[in-house]
């Protein structure tokens, strides 16, 4: 395949209006998460050091479970749109089902691991005498709540592959209210301190899986879909899933050797790294949304058998891509001196932070286009390209990140590695794009 000719004016309205209505409920529901745990923060924070550092560990231990099993979404909205593109909801609705239920075995399996080893990995962590008894006590409390969180993440996946993202903004908004109401109402109301928070957590967490179920079960009733588990489609999605694990732990290691090498560049460059990273992980989720808008259009595109139109807003979604990051890379370098006041009011870390967030700026354009053609892979069902062309990624970064210690340029030169690391995602998905070999058509892959 070449590069598909540019829609119809008319269509291109109606590719837009289809992205804008997907793309910004998703976005406002991706942020929820990261709100969830400044809630936390900010509740904890006014007990204690050691109950705030406590959390700060078990936190970090707990998204980076979760994280690790964002397939779960990612895989469930492909298929899931797939067979919408179909026209065969029933047979979409018990796809998002075997998700479903491959998340809940996973969320218990998780449980069965934490909770008897938390105290060996708190202390791996190295977290103090003082804060790791509240680190284990938030942590068992809180891996309770991981197959709700799970079941969340596979049920999101269910509704935007039926083109649906708004009930996720809705039912994130109400999980993040009720998480406040109730981390204040056990932390100071009852008088439970660190545990209070956790269970708070717990319990907003599976309101949140209830009203997912609720909503895929009604429709499951509607259209004759069975809810009963199926090993063979629960082992396909594990199966459709695996690639996609391959790929976000291969982009957990990039972020982790990032943080190890500025750590080794000392006090001031590991400060301006994690403010920048903060930066740089909010300018992802307006990026992601888009993404996620991708996932689900092109499967439907797909599973209806139209790959000109696939290819069309394919295209259409690159140039949106390029577009929205061009206007945060402004943002970021207008908001430069008006942003580090906000973190620290050391000058050394400013200095620092200044240069390597002009990189920053200048590189998300690249990242516009990364997230918007990584989108486009998975709802193609592309997994396994895109797990070979992260560790390829991931074989390009490593090297770079870890000689800047040896040849000098500091923070800024970690970030030039970390937008090399963009660039070469960039080049693989365009030339995968190009090639036309993820336009496979049909109601599966």
């Amino acid at each position: 395949m070449t590069q598909a000719p540019a829609a119809p004016r008319g269509s291109r309205r109606r590719h837009d209006r289809e992205i804008v209505a997907l793309a910004v409920p998703a976005f406002g529901a991706l942020i929820a998460e990261p709100l969830f745990l400044m809630a936390d923060t900010a509740i904890v924070g006014h007990l204690g050091t050691a109950q705030l550092a406590g959390l700060g560990v078990a936190s970090a231990l707990l998204a980076t479970a979760v994280s690790v099993f964002v397939f779960l979404a990612y895989a469930t909205t492909a298929a899931v749109a797939r067979r919408v593109g179909a026209g065969d909801l029933p047979a979409a609705i018990r796809q998002g089902m075997d998700g479903i239920w491959l998340a809940l075995l996973l969320g218990l399996a998780v449980i069965a691991v934490v909770l008897p080893t938390a105290p060996a990995v708190v202390e791996l962590f190295g977290s103090s005498d003082t804060a790791a008894p509240y680190a284990v006590t938030y942590l068992r409390i809180s891996a309770l709540g991981i197959p709700a969180m799970l079941v969340v993440l596979a049920a999101t996946g269910v509704l935007r592959g039926l083109q649906d993202t708004r009930t996720p903004l809705y039912v994130a908004v109400a999980g993040f209210v009720a998480n406040g109401v109730l981390n204040v109402a056990l932390v100071y109301g009852a008088g439970l301190g660190i545990a209070g928070s956790a269970w708070g957590t717990v319990i907003a967490q599976f309101a949140m899986a209830a009203a997912y179920l609720v909503v895929v079960v009604r429709g499951a009733r509607r259209h004759g879909a069975s809810l009963r588990p199926d090993a063979a489609g629960i082992r396909a999605c594990a199966r459709a899933g695996a690639p996609l694990l391959v790929r976000t732990l291969s982009l957990r290691a990039i972020l982790m050797i990032a943080t190890a090498v500025a750590a080794r560049l000392g006090d001031a460059d590991i400060a301006a790294h994690q403010i920048i990273l903060s930066l740089w992980s909010l300018l992802a989720f307006a990026l992601d949304a888009i993404a996620i808008a991708g996932q689900a259009i092109i499967g439907r595109y797909l599973g209806a058998g139209d790959a000109l139109g696939a290819r069309q807003v394919c295209r259409r979604m690159v140039e949106w891509g390029i577009g929205v990051g061009v206007v945060l890379g402004g943002l970021v370098i207008a908001a430069r001196p008006l942003f580090l006041p906000l973190f620290t009011g050391d000058s050394t870390v400013h200095d620092t932070a200044l240069p390597a967030l002009l990189v920053v700026a200048l590189a998300q354009p690249i990242c516009g286009v990364v997230y918007v053609l990584d989108g486009v892979l998975m709802g193609a069902g592309d997994g396994p390209y895109l797990a070979r062309a992260m560790l390829l990624t991931l074989a390009v970064f490593a090297p770079a990140a870890l000689l800047v210690p040896v040849f000098g340029g500091g923070l800024t030169a970690l970030w030039a590695a970390m937008t090399l690391m963009m660039t070469v995602r960039m080049l693989t998905l365009w030339l995968r794009t190009r090639s036309g070999r993820w336009v496979v058509t049909g109601a599966t892959r």
